[in-house]
């Protein structure tokens, strides 16, 4: 049994859902498929995965051609020349390995981050379903008891009129129903709000919201798994140890400065003069050889990079280290208010079975004349109370939820594919 199938006491609380009542799942679907915001980060993504090719390319063949032609008036004429040139590293000192080194663990770095973006977006449609899921609920609750009202108020004018009851009776039911009437205008401007941050973030206007969201599958069993959890896929954490590999290649980069460069460099020409009408060609020219590069003296550069690469290396350590407490005291707040959650959710639903029994016996009491209509007017607004209370309590059980699988890493397009 789902936690949405609790009765309410024979009290219709939410819309009578149609068969193509859209579900959580479906909006999570949607919004993966749709929202600019994952389709922007996936863009970028794309972008920095070019990073590893661009550092490979330099350790590979070059060739390059250049071709030129003037005018010289001191009688050589018209010439020009074309030259091929083709090198091939054979020995970068390391420069090319850390580079690469670097641009993986970045491309790593990017990819926790597009997880990252995921699960705030997917937390957002998590946020905006419950939101609406509740404002809808607000709106069944209030036109529900208006109904109620009036069916109380056309009672007690006609026992007015049989002289059973008194003008006070009527007008205070009256009164309660223009109150409630106020709360119905309010939860329809909050309906109203809720579906514009539910089109916003899931792509579409919304329908009715089906209320049976069970419990998804990948949420951690205890505070202890969900702990676990976090340190091993928790992606904000992941992105910084990436961003630490990252930097302990950047050190072997800087200090691959130091070293030597080999390179096998040949080459190709030939030139041409314009004399006479006629042109004339030069002799063709080609070489081959080996070129040697070392550093003598940088003015301090390198060694100054190095120190660099390396301050940033320490720095990227606390980070990871600050992160990893980070993530201890996300897992820690979303289970708390988890756990609250749940309880306020059962606490709720006693209390909506309690305001049920009482409102009926008040009811039937009255009818013996042992109630006053006051009395009917309290239980009818603790039973309204109680409703709602019941709804926001689910819609925060499931933002709870969606908030621990965030900070332990598993909030994803498959988290609510299965479900307990």
């Amino acid at each position: 049994m789902t936690r949405f199938a609790t009765l309410l006491g024979g009290v219709a609380l939410l819309v009578t859902s149609p068969a193509c009542a859209q579900t959580l799942r479906e909006a999570i679907a949607t919004a993966y498929a749709t929202n600019p915001d994952l389709a922007e980060a996936r863009a970028r993504q794309d972008s920095l995965e070019e990073a590893p090719e661009q550092a490979r390319a330099e350790g590979r063949p070059k060739l390059s051609a250049d071709m030129g032609a003037g005018y010289d008036n001191l009688g050589l004429g018209s010439s020009g020349s074309a030259n091929l040139r083709a090198t091939m590293p054979i020995w970068t000192g390391g420069r090319v390995s850390s580079s690469v080194r670097a641009a993986k663990a970045d491309v790593a770095a990017g990819e926790q981050r597009v997880r990252d973006r995921e699960a705030t977006v997917l937390e957002r449609v998590v946020f905006a379903y419950a939101d609406l899921l509740f404002a809808q609920e607000a709106v069944e609750v209030a036109r529900i008891g208006i109904e109620r009202l009036d069916r109380q108020v056309d009672e007690a004018q006609s026992r007015f009129d049989l002289g059973q009851a008194t003008r006070t009776d009527v007008a205070q039911l009256r009164a309660q129903r223009a109150g409630v009437v106020g709360n119905l205008a309010d939860a329809q401007a909050a309906l109203e709000s809720a579906g514009a941050a539910y089109r916003a973030v899931v792509g579409e206007a919304p329908g009715s919201l089906t209320s049976e969201v069970p419990a998804p599958a990948a949420l951690p069993a205890d505070l202890e798994s969900a702990r676990t959890a976090a340190a091993l896929a928790n992606p904000l954490l992941l992105e910084q140890q990436r961003i630490a590999d990252a930097s302990a290649a950047r050190i072997d980069s800087a200090r691959a400065e130091r070293a030597p460069f080999v390179d096998l460099a040949g080459g190709y020409g030939r030139g041409t003069q314009l004399s006479g009408g006629r042109f004339r060609a030069f002799e063709s020219a080609a070489s081959i050889g080996i070129s040697f590069r070392v550093p003598i003296l940088t003015g301090g550069l390198v060694p100054s990079r190095v120190r660099e690469a390396e301050a940033t290396y320490r720095a990227d350590q606390f980070a990871v280290i600050a992160e990893e407490r980070e993530a201890v005291r996300a897992v820690d707040t979303a289970w708390a208010s988890l756990d609250a959650a749940r309880t306020r959710e059962t606490a709720s639903a006693e209390g909506l079975t309690a305001a049920q029994l009482a409102l009926d016996g008040v009811r039937a009491e009255y009818e013996f004349g042992l109630r006053s209509t006051i009395d009917i007017l309290i239980a009818e607004q603790s039973f309204r109370g109680a409703q709602l209370a019941l709804a926001r309590a689910r819609s925060d059980v499931l933002i709870a939820e969606a908030a621990v699988l965030r900070a332990s890493g598993l909030l994803d397009q498959g988290a609510y594919l299965a479900t307990r």
